[in-house]
């Protein structure tokens, strides 16, 4: 084969198998989620990783219009309404209020803000509070988890949801 050749294959090879950043090479991926908006279209996708007692979560989404949108953890697998509903209210099992900048927040449920570019492109990634061992069980209990991605930023401090509008986009983690 000549170095040419070699060289092409390994670009294929790269290209084909996706690019994992050090972090996801070295956690596991324990959960995982695809995001569809009120019409059934794939607007993105949902990964969760543990790695040292910790869980993250990594959000992109294609498709959806510019902006700042929040995103959310919600207490039920279920994204059977129009309006994902279906899904509850924000995952919460400390019974806090919302948002980071709350003095009696947050929910497990509170994320950042996904940034999502003019061409409709976004990505977040972010730790999720409590051990793995805490976060994993609830989100995987019995009826499951959301995630819900709503039409405007979440302002990290209005309670229930942080005044961030209507429910665009959900998805149901499942367990790796």
């Amino acid at each position: 084969m000549s170095i040419r050749n070699s060289v092409l294959a390994t670009l294929v090879l790269v290209a084909s198998s996706g690019c994992a950043t050090a972090y996801e090479s070295a956690a596991d991926e324990v959960g995982s989620a695809t995001i569809f908006n009120s019409v059934g279209e794939d607007v993105g996708s949902v990964r969760l990783y543990s790695l040292a007692g910790e869980v993250t979560i990594s959000v992109s989404v294609q498709g959806l219009p510019e902006g700042s949108h929040a995103v959310h953890l919600h207490t039920a697998g279920d994204c059977s309404a129009g309006d994902f509903t279906s899904a509850g209210g924000h995952l919460n099992p400390g019974g806090n209020q919302h948002g980071t900048r709350n003095p009696m927040g947050a929910h497990l449920g509170d994320m950042p803000n996904v940034p999502v570019s003019a061409d409709g492109i976004g990505t977040m990634s972010t730790i999720l509070r409590g051990s793995s061992d805490t976060v994993l069980a609830q989100i995987f209990d019995r009826d499951g988890t959301a995630v819900v991605v709503h039409a405007g930023p979440d302002d990290y401090r209005s309670d229930p949801a942080g005044n961030a509008g209507n429910r665009i986009a959900c998805g149901i983690i499942v367990p790796r």
